[in-house]
Order: C-alpha cells, then sequence, then structure tokens
C-alpha cells in the first residue's frame, strides 16, 4: 500500500483517538453516501507526544506533563474547536485522561475494509462516540472486538491480525505517512493533493464532482482587496 496511491477517489486518513477525526466521520460519510463512492478509508496513529508532548489526568487534574505552555494553549484551543463541532452533531467530547496508544482501533479500520467494507460506518458509530465519552479502553482488543461485533463485523480472527498482518500492513503504511506529507487527521488525498482538516470537505466535494464552477475555497476572497504588509 502506497500512502497517496489508491483506486478509490478519494484517500481518507483518520484516528480513533483525535478529536479532529471524530468530527470529520459522519460528514465525510455522508459526503461519500451523497456521491455515491466508495472512499479508500485508512488508519493514521498518531505520534502525539512527538509534537505536542505528553501528559496524564487523574480526576480531572493534570498529574503528569511534559508539555510547555504554548503547548497546553494549542492542545485546550484545539479541544474548544473540536468540542463546538461536535456540539452541532449532537455528540459529546471530553477531554481524554491520557494520551491513547490507537493503533489496535486503528487496525480495526483496516479489518472492516478488508473483511466487510459496507459496515466500515457502523464500526466508527461503534467506536468514536463511546471512546469520546470516555466509555472504551480502545487498548484492549476484546474491546475492539466489541465494537466490531456491534457494527456487524465477524471479529473471528481479528486478535490474530492485529498481532500479525494488520500490525505489519499499520506499521508499514506509518513509516511512509510523514516522508509523503501526511501529519495529521483527517487528512484528504486526491490525485497527489494532500488536504488536512474537515474544512477542506467542501473543495474535496467540488473536485470529486467534477471541478464545474468556481472552487469553493476560492469563493471568499475579498475583491479589489490589496495584500498589505505583515
Amino acid at each position: 500500500m502506497k500512502a497517496l496511491k489508491s483506486d478509490a477517489p478519494l484517500i481518507v486518513y483518520v484516528d480513533i483517538k483525535s478529536p479532529y477525526a471524530f468530527v470529520a466521520i459522519r460528514p465525510t460519510l455522508a459526503l461519500e453516501k451523497a456521491l455515491g463512492m466508495r472512499f479508500d478509508w485508512r488508519p493514521l496513529t498518531l505520534d502525539i507526544p512527538s509534537y505536542l508532548g505528553s501528559a496524564r489526568k487523574s480526576g480531572g487534574k493534570v498529574v503528569e506533563s511534559t508539555r510547555s505552555a504554548s503547548q497546553w494553549v494549542g492542545i485546550k484551543y484545539g479541544y474548544r474547536d473540536a468540542r463546538r463541532y461536535a456540539e452541532r452533531q449532537g455528540l459529546m467530547l471530553k477531554g481524554t485522561e491520557k494520551i491513547w496508544d490507537s493503533s489496535i482501533a486503528n487496525i480495526a479500520i483496516s479489518w472492516a475494509m478488508q473483511t466487510d467494507r459496507d459496515r466500515l460506518g457502523d464500526y466508527f458509530e461503534a467506536v468514536y462516540p463511546p471512546f469520546w465519552r470516555r466509555e472504551l479502553d480502545i487498548e484492549d482488543v476484546a474491546v475492539v472486538e466489541a465494537c466490531l461485533e456491534q457494527a456487524g463485523i465477524d471479529s473471528t480472527g481479528f486478535a490474530a491480525f492485529v498481532n500479525g498482518e494488520g500490525r505489519a500492513q499499520h506499521d508499514a503504511l506509518q513509516a511512509q505517512l510523514h516522508p509523503s506529507g501526511i501529519y495529521g487527521v483527517p487528512t484528504y488525498v486526491f490525485d497527489g493533493t494532500i488536504l488536512f482538516g474537515r474544512e477542506h470537505l467542501p473543495y474535496v466535494r467540488w473536485h470529486l464532482q467534477g471541478r464545474k464552477g468556481p472552487a469553493p475555497d476560492i469563493a471568499y476572497e475579498i475583491d479589489g482587496a490589496e495584500a498589505l504588509p505583515c
């Protein structure tokens, strides 16, 4: 699997532990359904400590942290921003108590894609909302298997997949992502173009529908405005 290549019209990278990916799932699934297409959904397991430091909470209080003050400002804004989108969808988004290893839950995305593609959206519904209500331990294979079963996806063989072929596919893909220019989620890829963030969905729709008319992201330029010096 190549990070930027797919037979599908669009590659979508997501991570179960990302609040930004969480609030992008339903709009992206809705776009997929509206266009009658099948996107290529893939996992991107974020290494958050490598760029935002690490922290652990207990009882709502920070008990361990390697984050700088500026990193905390960014983290808190990010959650407020994602929470606004979540509330618009009627979803609950609680801050996490630690930085999760989401690789098992993310490998389940590949499992669903390879075994029961039509139920992938059901898996997202089974895992994302309860995880963000702090109801799931996504580091437990049995918990993820239960999510697959709840989605109607047979989980027989999933544990072996996690420890074998699925883990190998996951790790091989992760190694390609940063060198390919993919660093966050949700990321949308088509024809070598990389777009980070759910706010690009109107542009993605415009592209997938044949680029008719002006692109949405340039429709908001201010006519006649002169560039000002910084």
